[in-house]
């Protein structure tokens, strides 16, 4: 029974390995010259001319918005028209009401004008 889960166990143990293993070397072998400059929070050569608090246009999360719903359209839509003979018809409705809603979002997207830069 616990045979079936050795392989399972060896995968996440190397994405471990993977994901420490780097960080825990880049600590212990990488060079340690701190100096002022280099630790201050400011490292583009001048002091900040504005608070870290300034709040953002909406808009710019309405593209953020944006981005995704076309994003997930185009992952789903690839594999899906690759076997769409397979998966027949209900397929084919299932995909044209998903792709509806993004449209909604879209068009949502449109009216609140995050499509149009000053």
């Amino acid at each position: 029974m616990l045979d079936s889960y050795l392989p399972i166990l060896i995968f996440v143990l190397v994405g471990i390995l993977v994901g420490v293993g780097p960080l825990a070397i880049g600590y212990f072998l990488g060079p340690r010259r701190p100096y002022g400059e280099k630790d201050s929070p400011y490292e583009c050569g001048f002091e900040a001319f504005e608070t870290a608090r300034l709040k953002f246009d909406v808009r710019y999360y309405l593209v953020a918005i944006l981005f995704i719903v076309f994003d997930l359209e185009i992952a789903f839509l690839f594999p899906w028209a690759v076997v769409l003979e397979e998966l027949g018809i209900v397929a084919f409705w299932a995909m044209v009401v998903f792709l509806g809603i993004l449209v909604v979002g879209f068009v949502y997207e449109w009216k609140k004008g995050a499509l149009e830069w000053e």
